[in-house]
């Protein structure tokens, strides 16, 4: 899938003949990013208005529609872009996905977060898509799919139809060649048509199999890149197959793109959760205090799905470590577990990441448990697995520094498991010489403080305190204070692909792995993926919709730690 917006609202001209373009199937976007940052082009947003903008026709591609209002959104986004100064949030995008526009994630992830910005405001009005993928279809054939996909939230309802017609209204669908050369070049040559000769910035989304990347990637580098403004180019995971694929990956990517133009794409870091850890951890002075060994016990980072969601084809071979692990899981430690940064800024929020996932001790086999679930061909999901392929990863990290020595972080990610849920807890240690020690009974872990992070089934931060029940006598109990995000804040979550797109437009990368970061992360898992590579470590079988591996259990208890299920 392909994305572009040029900086200024030129006009669409028909090109006269019919483009076909790009290779791989994928999906394009065109639009106007002067109504994205006022900096960057210069311009008073009421040109606009005195512009005649043309879409995309069936015919063409290309065709005329009328700009629809919505000027207080985006004066309001504009102030609070340029206010940030660590943000550049100038400019336009190309994005790509392998199943094209006609795919499962553009069709269900892709266009809905991008009308959810276009009716929110945060993309220019006069912007423009084309799908791209080799099927025989037309415009119209394309809008019909993603129609269905395309919802207002409830505190969004106003002109719903209308927003999503106009939406619709810009989109447009051609044909994908093979060849990826001829089908870049055709695509720079539709979007400097489209741009009109104005300043223009543009992203490219290349979510293609791992195999075509660098191919393609090399190809966008020479043909496709505008010279009028930035080029953004969005990765989707997985980030190479090991260390050594990581490097050489890596080291390509950036023969032809800058450091800066790489956004690696983790959709799960899009979640709020995530963007909250921070938030939390350094604008609380309740928090920021304990935030350290003298106060936490243990940290456990669990991401547990109900059923196995990827296909055979791909999630055979990179197994939950690859996809989940690497990425996420890590990300998330590193967001606990940094240094306050100097600012907000991406790179100084990635400086401190980076410090900390280099200080993660390389993972011992011993210290991992791995899994694979037991299904049949009459469970509903995918038993195309190998013997080897993890769909389950329990594991106990250390961070070697001054302030996390001897903590135990806990990994659980596992698929097919009893229920869905993600969250973070955070256990306290035990107070000392506590007078109400006989009254907690046998298990004194019972009385352990927590702070539970919660994003799935329902997003909540709780924090468990020890209090008296009332009444005659002195029986304490363990209780959770509840801040549940449904009764406190009445409006939806934005979906986490909204808010990484947002993030690729204004140039905020702090949710995005830098090549640093994704080495240290690699050296970390390297010494287990190269024990399973070797078939040395063989996963535990476990029961579709059951609790895991009961290895993991004795593993937790070997640290020192309760497992939680609740």
């Amino acid at each position: 899938m392909s994305v572009s917006f040029s900086n200024f609202p030129a006009p669409f001209p028909a090109t006269g003949k019919n483009i076909h373009t790009v290779t791989s199937d994928r999906f394009v976007l065109y639009g106007g990013s002067a109504t994205i940052c006022q900096s960057f082009c210069g311009l008073k947003l009421w040109l606009l208005d005195r512009l005649n903008l043309k879409h995309c026709s069936k015919k063409h591609g290309l065709s005329e529609s009328k700009i629809i209002k919505n000027q207080d959104k985006l004066d309001s986004h504009l102030k609070t872009s340029s206010s940030n100064d660590g943000r550049d949030s100038e400019g336009v995008s190309t994005l790509s996905v392998p199943n094209g526009a006609t795919g499962e994630l553009a069709r269900r992830k892709i266009f809905p977060a991008l009308f959810a910005l276009y009716y929110s405001g945060f993309l220019p009005e006069n912007v423009g898509i084309v799908g791209y993928s080799r099927k025989n279809l037309t415009d119209e054939d394309l809008r019909s799919i993603i129609a269905s996909t395309l919802t207002c939230r409830i505190d969004h309802r106003e002109n719903c139809g209308d927003k999503i017609d106009a939406f619709l209204s810009r989109t447009c669908y051609l044909n994908g060649g093979y060849d990826n050369r001829e089908g870049m070049l055709k695509l720079s040559a539709l979007m400097e048509h489209i741009e009109g000769g104005f300043e223009a910035n543009r992203i490219f989304y290349l979510s293609v199999p791992q195999e075509a990347l660098l191919d393609v990637a090399s190809t966008l580098a020479i043909c496709a890149q505008t010279q009028k403004g930035w080029n953004r180019i969005i990765i989707e995971k997985p980030f190479g197959f090991d260390a050594l694929s990581s490097h050489w990956l890596t080291k390509a990517l950036l023969s032809k793109f800058q450091e800066k133009q790489l956004y690696r794409i983790d959709h799960l870091l899009g979640r709020n959760l995530i963007e909250n850890l921070t938030v939390l951890r350094f604008s609380n002075l309740i928090f920021e205090p304990l935030w350290s060994r003298t106060y936490i016990r243990s940290i456990q980072v669990i991401l547990s799905e109900e059923m196995g969601v990827q296909s055979g084809r791909y999630f055979d071979g990179y197994g939950i470590i690859r996809d989940i692990v690497h990425s996420h899981i890590l990300q998330t430690i590193a967001l606990l577990a940094m240094e306050p940064p100097i600012s907000l800024n991406g790179e100084d929020i990635r400086n401190e990441k980076v410090k900390v996932l280099r200080l993660i001790r390389r993972l011992e086999p011993s210290n991992v448990i791995l899994g694979q679930y037991k299904a049949t061909f009459d469970d509903k999901v995918d038993v195309k697995l190998n013997s080897l392929t993890p769909t389950y990863f329990a594991a106990v990290l250390y961070i070697d520094n001054a302030r996390w020595d001897g903590v135990p972080f806990l990994i659980k990610a596992g698929m097919g498991l009893i229920k869905h849920r993600v969250e973070i807890r955070i256990q306290f240690r035990h107070v000392p010489g506590n007078i109400y020690h006989d009254r907690f009974g046998h298990n004194i872990n019972l009385a352990t403080n927590e702070l539970i992070l919660r994003d799935v089934p329902d997003e909540a931060i709780l924090v468990r305190v020890n209090n008296k029940v009332p009444g005659l006598g002195l029986q304490l109990d363990a209780s959770e204070l509840n801040l549940l995000y449904k009764d406190k804040y009445n409006a939806e979550v934005p979906d986490s692909y909204e808010h990484l797109l947002l993030d690729v437009i204004d140039g905020d990368n702090h949710l995005f792995m830098r090549s640093d970061e994704l080495t240290a992360a690699w050296n970390i898992l390297n010494p287990v993926l190269q024990e399973i590579d070797k078939n040395n470590i063989a996963p535990e079988l476990y029961e579709l919709g059951g609790r895991g591996p009961v290895g993991a259990y004795y593993l937790w208890a070997k640290h020192g730690v309760q497992w939680t299920e609740d």
